[in-house]
C-alpha cells in the first residue's frame, strides 16, 4: 500500500476472526487483507478506516513478534471519524447497536473534539473522535 499511514497500531487477539468482525460490523472498518494459516489462524490482517490502518493477528503463534507480544496488555487506539459531531454520534450508535461495550458516550472535549470510548471483546480500548492529530500543523 504505497503512500499509506506511517504508523499502524498492531494488536493480537485470542479470537482474531471475531475481532475482525467487530471492527468491520460495529466500527465500520474495511477489510484490506486477511492471511490465514491452514488451520484458520489469522496470521496477519489489515483493516482500514479513513486514511488509517490497523494490523492484527492471532495470539499464541510462533516467532519473535508473537513472543514479544505474548504478555502484552490491552492497547488503546484512537481513530478519527470524519464528518463532524453528527458522524461521530452515528458511529457511536452503530457500535452500540452491535453490542460493543461503551465506556464513555459521545462527549464534547475542551480541545474541540467530540469523542467516545469503547472496549472490544478482548479489552482493547478504542477512542473515536473528530480531532485529527497534526491537522492544525498542515494549515
Amino acid at each position: 500500500m504505497t503512500g499509506g499511514p506511517g504508523i499502524c497500531p498492531t494488536l493480537l487477539y485470542d479470537d482474531a476472526k471475531a475481532a475482525i468482525a467487530t471492527l468491520k460490523d460495529a466500527f465500520g472498518f474495511s477489510e484490506i487483507a486477511v492471511y490465514e494459516a491452514d488451520d484458520g489462524t489469522v496470521l496477519h490482517a489489515e483493516l482500514g478506516f479513513g486514511s488509517g490502518v490497523v494490523m492484527l493477528g492471532s495470539r499464541r503463534r510462533e516467532g519473535v513478534f508473537a513472543k514479544a507480544m505474548a504478555n502484552a496488555g490491552p492497547v488503546g487506539c484512537y481513530v478519527v471519524v470524519e464528518g463532524g459531531p453528527a458522524a461521530l454520534d452515528a458511529h457511536h450508535a452503530r457500535a452500540a447497536a452491535h453490542g460493543v461495550e461503551i465506556l464513555m458516550g459521545p462527549a464534547d472535549q475542551d480541545y474541540g473534539s467530540r469523542d467516545y470510548l469503547a472496549r472490544d471483546a478482548e479489552g482493547n480500548v478504542w477512542s473515536f473522535g473528530t480531532y485529527a492529530p497534526g491537522a492544525a500543523e498542515e494549515g
